[in-house]
């Protein structure tokens, strides 16, 4: 069986400027990276025309180590929508180089339904991810410069300094570190640490602004610390926001790309689901319904994560609302969540896959909470079983939900034509908007327990001393009308990972509670998710090369 990687060789790319040119964008506005990559810049964006269009919104059961393929289905989807006559882009985010050298080893889909040129969007594509490492940690440096210098500082406490640094890349042993030794010409010494880039609150930024004038009004509004006299300070008491705008002059302008099929792929930003909010940018969807008539789009992780962030905060501060969404599941990861070990899930067993559905079930129920229809695509292995097949439509057919299998993997667009059939007739039916899980006015704790008892699952939420004293501070910076966006483990539906299926009668622990009064929300952390992962103890990078001729391999 070919890889994702040599399939991906097999496929001639086209100009970007055909690509542009399916959107009717003209080749003057394009900002040129090579042959097969371009920038496209926000004028192009027209709201009245946007309302138009239909947003269709990805999402999955809970995530396996056996793999949910939700970007290949987004891909396919996309693929689908096309072939049966609907204008439709992918709109996605980019990928991170921790999970590439990390787990995934790549982020572009797989098989016939992939993003590219794939080595490109998985490596350094067009140095998004790099300026918004470098418009973080100048911040950074304005800090510790601020609190060295005596005589022009804003008598800054560096205890109370919440703002890290980032890098793109898994490395644990800088989640916590001391900065300025050395002796006086080096710096104040304190305690900080590094996050990854995905997590960075510029990031979030960057995916929530309209236009460059808003994400410099954000960035301002990054929340620093306090004084030794108690008074808060922004980012914009440094004089930093500017010069930090400035290096994301060209980030903030979504990618264009191309499928597998030629079908345009606009990739932009790149937040985690389970440390952020999970979606790509605000921009690049607009874009997308501006210049089609369809965008297919997808959220981080589980719908009780990146969808639910997707729907309570992009949505509502960019005024969409998905036209349809679908559940990614495979017959694989059924079989994980009712009990199989991973050695074992190639082999037929339909029982098990009855007893995995119960997570199925859990994500059909925050659908409609939300008062959406879902439509459940089964993404198909080649060691899916009609049998175990079977089993998931029955479920489906019981729940009330329209399924259709997907092998989008091995067909691309041929494989999605049922889906995508199922899709167009959810969304051209659809006359309503969403009901979110919790407003925005609501007391912190309201909003958290809303998320963890409705989407979760869960009993009861404990507080710790430091998230009781986080909230305290957030009420006291007129910040507890935000909306929250929590980090849990992607995989469970508790903060517990070894709780697979559907977890009950559980307690929701929230660590502490970080504020990004910048991006627009604030971030309670549950159970040992960190904002720096760590890597494998096999990591992909071991099996990423490039030989002599500079053809790169490993990437899957």
């Amino acid at each position: 069986m070919s890889t994702d990687i040599e399939i991906a060789r097999t496929i001639k790319l086209k100009h970007i400027r055909e690509i542009a040119a399916r959107l009717a964008v003209p080749e003057d506005d394009l900002v040129l990276y090579g042959k097969y990559k371009a920038k496209l810049p926000l004028a192009l964006i027209d709201l009245e025309k946007a309302k138009k269009s239909r947003l269709i919104l990805v999402s999955a059961i809970s995530p396996t180590p056996a793999g949910e393929g939700k970007t290949t289905v987004s891909i396919g989807l996309a693929l689908g929508l096309n072939r049966i006559g609907r204008k439709t882009a992918v709109v996605l985010r980019e990928p991170s180089l921790g999970p590439v050298f990390g787990i995934k080893g790549g982020a572009t889909g797989g098989g016939h339904s992939q993003v590219l040129p794939m080595e490109d969007i998985n490596l350094h594509f067009t140095g998004d991810f790099a300026a918004i490492e470098k418009a973080h940690n100048l911040l950074a440096a304005v800090i510790d410069n601020n609190i060295q210098n005596k005589k022009s500082n804003l008598n800054i406490d560096p205890r109370t300094v919440t703002w890290r640094r980032v890098m793109d890349m898994n490395d644990r042993s800088l989640r916590k570190i001391i900065v300025g030794l050395g002796g006086t010409m080096s710096g104040v010494p304190r305690e900080t640490g590094f996050d990854i880039v995905a997590a960075s609150e510029v990031m979030a930024i960057l995916c929530l602004s309209n236009d460059l004038k808003h994400l410099k009004e954000k960035l301002g509004n990054i929340f620093v610390g306090y004084t030794y006299d108690r008074k808060p300070v922004y980012a914009r008491d440094l004089k930093a926001n500017g010069a930090m705008a400035a290096l994301l002059k060209d980030a903030i302008m979504p990618n264009l790309v191309q499928t597998s099929e030629g079908t345009p792929a606009i990739i932009h930003g790149g937040p985690f689901a389970n440390i952020a909010h999970g979606c790509n940018s605000i921009i690049a969807t607009r874009v997308g319904l501006t210049l089609s008539d369809y965008v297919v789009t997808e959220a981080g992780f589980a719908f009780e994560l990146g969808a639910e962030k997707f729907l309570d905060i992009k949505c509502r501060y960019a005024g969409l609302s998905p036209s349809a969404a679908v559940l990614v599941a495979t017959v694989r990861a059924l079989k994980y969540h009712g009990g199989v070990g991973l050695k074992e899930l190639n082999k037929p067993d339909a029982e098990a896959v009855r007893r995995g559905l119960e997570n199925l079930e859990k994500h059909v129920e925050n659908m409609k909470q939300f008062e959406l229809s879902p439509v459940i695509a089964l993404n198909k292995f080649t060691s899916d079983t009609e049998e175990e097949i079977a089993v998931v439509k029955a479920k489906c057919a019981e729940l009330g939900v329209p399924v259709a299998v997907a092998d989008v993997w091995g067909k691309g667009g041929e494989g999605a034509l049922e889906l995508a059939g199922l899709v167009a007739k959810a969304a051209e039916s659809n006359t309503r908007g969403f009901k979110p899980v919790y407003e925005w006015e609501w007391p912190v704790e309201k909003k958290i327990e809303a998320i963890a008892g409705k989407m979760y699952g869960a009993r009861h939420i404990d507080y710790t001393p430091k998230a009781r004293k986080d909230l305290e501070k957030i009420n006291g910076l007129g910040l507890d009308k935000l909306p929250v966006c929590i980090a849990k483990t992607q995989k469970s539906l508790s903060d517990n990972p070894e709780l697979i299926g559907r977890p009950k009668d559980f307690v929701v622990t929230v660590r502490e509670i970080e504020i990004a009064s910048g991006a627009g929300f604030i971030i309670p952390i549950t159970g040992d998710i960190m904002r720096m992962p760590g890597l494998p103890e096999h990591p992909a990078s071991e099996n990423i090369d490039i030989d002599e001729n500079g053809n790169i391999t490993g990437l899957f």
